[in-house]
C-alpha cells in the first residue's frame, strides 16, 4: 500500500485563537459529555488510520491523576519541516485549527471529521499535551501546555515502529468536571471495534486496575447482535444490505425483538450520529415504502390497512453505518449529519436490495409483517384509552381523592410535582410541602414496567393514567406536546429500599420509554434523602450518604488527637492523602512489587523517568536499594540500556515473573500520583507511628491500623439511624431532609448515552433472565440497600 501521507499533506487553514474562550462551539459542551468528547477526538484520529489501512492497534490508558494516552501503530504524524508554514509539521498539526490530512483527499479518502480541528482543539484545552511519534527511524516528542508549545520538536530515540501517541489532562478550569467514565469510555471503544473489523482496541483504566480488549469479526451485523444480547429476537439473523451510490458506502442491519420500542443507531465514518440526520432520514423513508409495497403487490397482507412507519418499526433494532468524503455535521460534535447526498444513497442502496431480499425470504416477512399488524391494531385500541389521559382542568385534579394534591402556582417554570412512593410518605410530604408551587402525587404499590407493556396496556394503567394527567402534556408520538407540562421540575421520591429503588426504575422506564423529552429538557429529578440521621448528645444532624459520612467520623476521630511530627491543622489532610497513598501502594504490590520498595521509590530522591539516562544516578539507586534489603523478595536484579530511548532500566525477577523500573513506568501519570501522595509519607516518617490522646499513647506499625483506628474512635458514643424509609421521618425532618429547597439534594435525571440506557433497562426490565442474574451477580459487592 502506497504511503502518501507526507509534510505536503497537511493543509494550514487557520489559527486557535478562540477555541479556549468558546470550547462549546468545538466540543458542544464542558460538562462531562465535552471532556469525554476529547478522548473520542484523539481516538477518531486514530481510527481514520485504521480505516486507510495503516493501524490495526489502539490503546487508551486513563491515568490517576485525570490525564488520558492515546496510542496507536499508525503512519505517525509527520515531523518533518511544513512546506508553507516554515515550522515542524506536529507543531502545524497540534498548534493550528483546520491543519490536517483530512484537507487532503490523498492522505484519507473518509474520516471522522477534520483531523486537525480535534486534535488542535484538545490541545489547546488541556493542562498540558505531550506528542511521541515513531516514525522515519526515529521516535520524537514534542509538549504543549494550553495549547501553546513548551518544549521544540526533539529526536529521542530511534526506532524501526511507527505511530502516535499522546498524553493530555484537561484544563480544570475549563470543564466542570474531570472524572471519566470508565464505562461510557468502553461503550465508545467497543462500538468502534464492531464498526472496524479487524481492529484490535484496549483500554486500560489505572485508577481502578481495570482493563478490556476489543476486536470484533462480523462488523455491524455482529453489533446488532450484541445489541440485542438481552432480548427475545423474532428472527435469528439480522437483515443486511450494503452497496455504494455515487462514491458513499452504505450499510444497514436490521433485527426484531419482541419489544415494543424502536432502536435505531446510525454512523458516519464510525462516528455515532446521536442527533440522526439524513441518512436515517432516507432508511426510515425507504424501508417503510418498500415493505408497504411488497406485502400489498405480493399477497402478504390479508386486509387492507395502512401500516405506518411506526407500525413497520415497532420491536425493530437497526444500524446504518456509511463511510463518505467530506460529510458535512451540525457542529464540530458531529452529532447529526446534514449531508442530503446520504439520504439519497441509502434509499438507493436500499431500492436495489430489499425488495429482492423480501422476496427470497417470505418467512422473514410474513414475522416482520405479524409484529406490524400488532402495532397498528394496538394503536387503534389506544384512541380510547388516550382520552382518559387528556389534560383536566386544575379544579378536576385537585379534586382527584387520594392523589394529586396540586400546587397553587401556574407557571410551570416555578412549580415542581413530587411523585411520591407510597399513602405514607405521600400523607407526610403533604403535610410539609410549600402549597404555593410544590404538587404532591403519591403512588399506590407499584407502577406497571413499561418495557414489557404494549401501548394500549400502558393507558389503561392507573397510576401511569393519573402520571399523565397530573404532567398534562398527552402521551405518544402523536399527541404529547411539551409544552403544556406542567410542571419544570418533577422529582421522584422512593425510599431508600430495595423496592424504592424498584419503584424508582419503573419510573424511569417509564420517562426514559415514553416521555425522553422531558428527561432531555432537564426536568426529571430523584430526591435524595439523607442516608444517616447521627445523634450525639443532644445534638442531631442528617448525613446525605456514604462519602460524607467516612469524612464527618474523620471529623470525630480526629478531636483531641496529636500526632507526633505533623502540624495539628493538617491532620485530616495527611490522613485522607495516606489512605489514597495506601490504596496505590496496594495497586502496585497487586503488580509484584514489594511494599518496600512501592514505598521507597514514593519517596526516593529525583526518582524521575528523565534520569534512567544518567548512568550515575541508576547506579546509585541501584546501590541504595541493594544496601537497604529492598530487592528482598525477588530472585535476581539487573541493570539494563535500552537503546530506544537511551535510558537504563532495573529489571527484578521472581522464579515465574519479570517486573521492570522503567521509563513507561516512572514516567507513567500514575507513578507521578505515587511521587506527589509521597511527601505525606516524608511527612508522617516511617513506623512505627506514634498518637497521643489525653496523654495516653497508641503505637501503630502500618498506615492501614492508624487510619483504622482514626476511623473506630470516630464513632464513639454516637448514635446512628439509617434510614430505610421515607415514611421513618415525620413531616418537619421530611422537609428539611429532602422538600425544602435550600436544604434539599436533588440529582438531575440525564441521557450521557442512549444506547447504554436502552442497554440498563433491557437488562433490568426485560424478560430475558439470565443476562440479569450475571448482572446482579457480577455488581453484588457494589450493593449499597440490602433487605434481608
Amino acid at each position: 500500500m502506497q504511503n502518501n501521507y507526507s509534510e505536503n499533506s497537511i493543509k494550514v487553514l487557520e489559527g486557535l485563537e478562540a477555541v479556549r474562550q468558546r470550547p462549546g462551539m468545538y466540543i458542544g459542551s464542558t460538562d462531562v459529555r465535552g471532556l469525554h468528547h476529547l478522548v473520542y477526538e484523539v481516538v477518531d484520529n486514530s481510527i481514520d488510520e485504521a480505516m486507510g489501512g495503516y493501524c490495526d492497534t489502539i490503546k487508551v490508558t486513563l491515568h490517576v491523576d485525570g490525564s488520558v494516552t492515546v496510542e496507536d501503530n499508525g503512519r505517525g504524524i509527520p515531523v518533518g519541516m511544513h512546506p508553507s508554514a516554515n515550522k515542524p509539521t506536529l507543531e502545524v498539526v497540534m498548534g493550528t485549527l483546520h491543519a490536517g490530512g483530512k484537507f487532503d483527499s490523498d492522505s484519507y479518502k473518509t474520516s471522522g471529521g477534520l483531523h486537525g480541528v480535534g486534535v488542535s482543539v484538545v490541545n489547546a484545552l488541556s493542562e498540558f499535551c505531550e506528542v511521541t511519534v515513531k516514525r522515519d527511524g526515529g521516535v520524537y516528542f514534542q509538549r504543549f501546555e494550553y495549547g501553546n508549545k513548551v518544549t521544540e520538536l526533539e529526536r529521542i530515540g530511534n526506532t524501526d515502529k511507527n505511530g502516535t501517541k499522546i498524553t493530555f489532562k484537561p484544563d480544570i478550569k475549563i470543564f466542570e468536571t474531570s472524572e471519566y467514565s470508565y464505562d461510557t469510555l468502553c461503550r465508545r471503544l467497543r462500538e468502534l471495534a464492531y464498526l472496524n473489523s479487524g481492529v484490535r482496541i484496549k483500554i486500560l483504566d489505572e485508577r481502578y486496575d481495570e482493563e478490556q480488549e476489543y476486536y470484533a469479526e462480523g462488523g455491524i451485523k455482529s453489533y446488532l447482535l450484541y445489541l440485542n444480547k438481552n432480548k427475545n429476537l423474532i428472527i435469528d439473523e439480522p437483515l443486511f444490505f450494503e452497496g455504494k451510490h455515487e462514491g458513499i458506502e452504505v450499510e444497514v442491519a436490521v433485527i426484531y425483538n419482541d419489544t415494543y420500542n424502536e432502536s435505531l443507531y446510525s454512523f458516519v465514518n464510525a462516528i455515532h450520529t446521536e442527533g440522526g440526520g439524513t441518512h436515517e432520514f432516507g432508511f426510515k423513508a425507504a424501508y417503510t415504502k418498500i415493505f408497504n409495497s411488497f406485502v400489498n403487490k405480493q399477497g402478504v397482507a390479508k386486509e387492507k390497512i395502512s401500516l405506518s412507519g411506526d407500525d413497520v418499526r415497532e420491536g425493530m433494532s437497526a444500524i446504518v453505518s456509511i463511510r463518505m468524503s467530506d460529510p458535512v455535521f451540525e457542529g464540530q460534535t458531529k452529532g447529526k449529519l446534514g449531508s442530503t447526498s446520504a439520504k439519497t444513497a441509502v434509499e438507493a442502496v436500499l431500492n436495489k436490495t430489499l425488495a429482492d431480499f423480501f422476496e427470497e425470504n417470505p418467512a422473514v416477512v410474513k414475522k416482520v409483517y405479524e409484529k406490524a399488524v400488532q402495532a397498528f391494531r394496538a394503536r387503534e385500541a389506544a384512541r380510547k384509552a388516550k382520552e382518559l389521559t387528556r389534560r383536566k382542568n386544575a379544579l378536576e385534579i385537585s379534586t382527584l381523592p387520594g392523589k394529586l394534591a396540586d400546587c397553587q402556582e401556574k407557571d410551570p417554570e416555578k412549580s415542581e410535582l413530587f411523585i411520591v412512593e407510597g399513602d405514607s410518605a405521600g400523607g407526610s410530604a403533604k403535610q410539609c410541602r410549600h402549597r404555593q408551587f410544590q404538587a404532591i402525587l403519591p403512588l399506590k404499590g407499584k407502577i406497571l414496567n413499561v418495557e414489557k407493556a404494549r401501548y394500549d396496556k400502558l393507558l389503561s394503567n392507573n397510576e401511569i393514567r393519573t402520571i399523565v394527567t397530573a404532567l398534562g402534556t398527552g402521551i405518544g408520538k402523536d399527541d404529547f406536546n411539551i409544552e403544556k407540562l406542567r410542571y419544570h421540575k418533577i422529582i421522584i421520591m422512593c425510599d431508600a429500599d430495595v423496592d424504592g429503588a424498584h419503584i424508582s426504575t419503573l419510573l424511569l422506564t417509564f420517562f426514559f420509554r415514553h416521555m425522553k423529552e422531558i428527561v432531555e429538557r432537564g426536568y426529571l429529578y430523584i430526591a435524595s434523602p439523607p442516608l444517616y440521621k447521627i445523634k450525639k448528645g443532644k445534638g442531631e444532624r442528617y448525613i446525605q450518604n456514604e462519602e460524607a459520612m467516612a469524612d464527618y467520623l474523620l471529623d470525630l476521630g480526629l478531636e483531641e488527637v496529636t500526632i507526633d511530627g505533623v502540624e495539628k491543622h493538617r491532620y485530616k489532610e495527611l490522613l485522607f492523602n495516606l489512605g489514597k497513598l495506601n490504596s496505590m501502594i496496594h495497586k502496585y504490590v497487586r503488580k509484584g512489587f514489594t511494599r518496600q520498595l512501592v514505598k521507597c521509590m514514593a519517596t526516593y530522591p529525583e526518582l524521575d523517568y528523565k534520569n534512567l539516562a544518567d548512568k550515575e544516578f541508576v547506579e546509585t539507586f541501584d546501590k541504595y536499594l541493594s544496601d537497604n534489603n529492598l530487592y528482598d523478595g525477588y530472585m535476581e536484579h539487573e541493570l539494563e540500556f535500552n537503546p530506544e530511548f537511551n535510558r537504563y532500566n532495573i529489571k527484578l525477577m521472581t522464579g515465574t515473573q519479570t517486573f521492570t523500573i522503567n521509563t513507561d513506568l516512572l514516567g507513567s501519570p500514575e507513578f507521578k500520583e505515587l511521587r506527589r501522595l509521597g511527601i505525606y509519607l516524608k511527612e508522617i516518617g516511617s513506623a512505627p507511628y506514634t498518637v497521643r490522646i489525653n496523654g495516653d499513647t497508641e503505637v501503630f506499625d502500618d498506615l492501614t491500623s492508624l487510619l483504622k483506628f482514626i476511623e473506630e474512635r470516630g464513632k464513639k458514643g454516637l448514635g446512628i439511624q439509617r434510614y430505610k424509609g421515607l415514611g421513618e421521618m415525620n413531616p418537619e425532618q421530611l422537609w428539611e431532609t429532602t422538600v425544602d429547597p435550600d436544604r434539599r439534594l436533588l440529582y438531575r435525571v440525564t441521557i450521557e448515552d442512549a444506547e447504554a440506557a436502552d442497554e440498563l433497562f433491557s437488562l433490568l426490565m426485560g424478560d430475558i433472565v439470565l443476562p440479569r442474574r450475571e448482572f446482579i451477580e457480577t455488581n453484588a459487592l457494589n450493593v449499597r440497600n440490602l433487605d434481608i
